[in-house]
This record gives structure tokens, sequence and C-alpha cells, in this order.
């Protein structure tokens, strides 16, 4: 068999159907990776800060010496991991694609060293940085966004996803920065990308929709969503875009609200509350937590949902000075699934 090298656009179509391994460290791999690449670390985080010392203060020769002195005690253990991927993958053949961060030595030697045992091998030219040239440049582009927009506790994820399963294209960034947004968005305390991920992400998403040619349906949000920021470009592009507003009675979203969070303990609902004091103001905070103490959840929620629509009043979403198409709907509750097929009966207007 024979290493072949491929270019990034071979690579984004082969890893469809073609386990890809990451040579990386495994600090390198944890702060971002290509999605659903698996880490196959050559070196671990600290034989590559004493093969880059070497190289900077010895010699590159001394440098390779020292990594083929670690590699060399792995080839066993790297030949059993590279196995248990493809066997843990069913629909995967003894086939893989590797990389490192530019397409250097460490691809090459995982390559070798793979082909060697009988794996199909394919090498990524660049490496995880021509692949990050290629995530930038996603964002660059003009999609046919259709923004979903309304105050906070109008189930717009809900509406998404009603969306999607009526067969429409949908970028669900909450899902995809595994926040909701809102100060109330991480309760669940799952972890956050890094931005680097996040925006790794978001442009696969992207991709696999850019060809289907039609809309792409997606909320509307502030620019950060917790920890991580929409790519600029991306996010002027929702701005710009013909969007759906859809109008909620209050009540009918505080109990939204009420069924999505008051399931949550008190301790992490009153820290959320603490995160925007300054925001929310002292005698809002001190009403809010006092209601919390009282497990009277709907008099607290209804505080911070006051917060949050004077919040969006104030908004780039909420009243579009731009020259794009916005319908306006009004439902009288937050069902997902009547209001998505209200929502695609409409066509917007000026």
């Amino acid at each position: 068999m024979s290493i072949t090298k491929i270019d990034l656009e071979q690579f984004l179509q082969f890893k469809q159907h073609v386990c890809v391994v990451d040579v990386r460290s495994s600090g390198e791999y944890k702060r971002a990776h290509v999605p659903k690449a698996f880490s196959l670390p050559i070196f671990n985080d600290e034989e590559r800060k004493i093969i880059g010392t070497a190289y900077k203060q010895e010699s590159r020769e001394k440098a390779i010496r020292i990594g083929l002195d670690f590699f060399g005690k792995k080839l066993l253990t790297l030949i059993d991991d590279a196995e248990l991927i493809v066997q843990n993958n069913q629909d995967a053949k003894r086939e893989l694609i590797v990389h490192c961060w530019r397409g250097g030595m460490r691809s090459a030697a995982m390559a070798w060293l793979l082909d060697l045992y009988g794996f199909k091998v394919y090498l990524l030219q660049g490496g995880y940085k021509v692949y990050r040239h290629w995530v930038l440049q996603q964002f660059e582009k003009n999609y046919p966004l259709h923004v979903i927009s309304g105050c906070t506790g109008s189930n717009k994820t809900g509406l998404l996803m009603e969306l999607k399963n009526k067969n429409e294209n949908v970028i669900d960034l909450e899902a995809i920065a595994k926040h909701k947004g809102s100060t109330f968005g991480n309760l669940n305390e799952h972890p956050q990308p890094s931005q680097e991920q996040f925006e790794n992400l978001l442009a696969e998403n992207l991709f696999q929709l850019q060809h289907h040619g039609n809309k792409i349906w997606i909320e509307g949000e502030s620019q950060r969503i917790g920890q991580v920021n929409i790519p600029k470009q991306f996010y002027l592009n929702m701005l710009s875009a013909t969007s759906t507003q859809i109008d909620i009675p209050f009540e009918a979203r505080l109990n939204h609200i009420l069924n999505e969070y008051g399931v949550y303990d008190e301790e992490k609902i009153e820290r959320a509350i603490l995160r925007i004091t300054k925001k929310l103001g002292g005698l809002e905070t001190k009403l809010a937590l006092g209601f919390l103490k009282e497990k009277n959840l709907k008099d607290c929620f209804e505080i911070i949902l006051k917060y949050y629509d004077r919040l969006y009043k104030r908004s780039a979403l909420s009243g579009k000075s731009n020259d794009a198409l916005t319908n306006v709907l009004n439902f009288d509750s937050t069902n997902a699934n009547l209001n998505a097929q209200v929502i695609l009966s409409h066509e917007p207007r000026k």
C-alpha cells in the first residue's frame, strides 16, 4: 500500500466516510480540532515541549532524535489505538486520514507507521492549519439566512427543531455553543467549546447546508453566546437577513420559562441571578432572590423576564434599520409545532 496525499477539497469530501486521526498533542486537540476527528497523539504535551525546546536551543537533528526515541516506544500502542478507532466505527473501512498542525513530521511519521501496518492512509497536506484557513473563509460568504427573532421565552429553539423536522435547513447556534444565551443559558453546566472549536463546528454546519440552495433558518442572537462570539462577518449577515419576528404574550412566555428552568436547584438559579446584579439593579436583584428563597419561582422569573424584555428592545435584532424583509407574526402560545406551521405558511413582507 502507499500513502496518498490529499488537498483540502479532497479532505472535506473523504472525511464524510473515512475516520480522521489528529496526531497533535492532547492539549492541541482539546483546544480545538476538526469535528468528529479522533485524537491519536504521537507526542503528549510534555514530550512536545521537550522536543520544541531542543529544536530552539540545540538543533533540528537533536529534536528529531528525541522525537524518534519517544515515538519508537509507542509504536504498538499507536497501532492498537488506530485499530480501536476503526473497529468502533461500523461504517469505516481500514482507511484513515492523518493530519498534524501543518502537515509536517508528526503526520508523516504516523502515516508511515499506519501504512506499514496495512491501513490505507490519506495525508492532509497543510494539516490543521489549512483546515482553519478554510473555516475562517466560510464566514466571509453571504448565506440565505432567515432569522427567527422574538423576546426571551418565545421557544425559538423549539421552533427551529420543528422546522428541522419539516425538512427545513436549520442552524442552531445555541446547540453549537452549548449555551442558551441568557444568564440561565448554562444551568446544565455543560462545558462550552472554545472559540476556535465553536467556529469549526459552525463552519461545518454551514458547509453541510450551503449546497441545498434553500434558506437557512437561524435564531436571532446577541453576538456573544456565553463565552463564545459569533464571527463578525457572519453576524453582519444575520443582521441584514430576512427575518420573522414572533410576538407571544408575556404570560405564555413566563410559563415557558418556568417549565424550562424551574427544574434546576435553587443554588444554580441564585448564581445565575447574581451574575446580572449590576445590570438588573440592586432592588430588583434583592426582590428576585427573595422570591427564590420563598420558592415563588413565578414572581422571581417575572422580574428576570421583564429585564430581558427591556434588553431585547434595545438589541440590534429587535428593530432592524436595514432593508431586509421582516414578517411580524402574533401567536397565543409557545407551541412550537403550531407556530412552525404558521411561519411556513407566511411569506415575509416589507
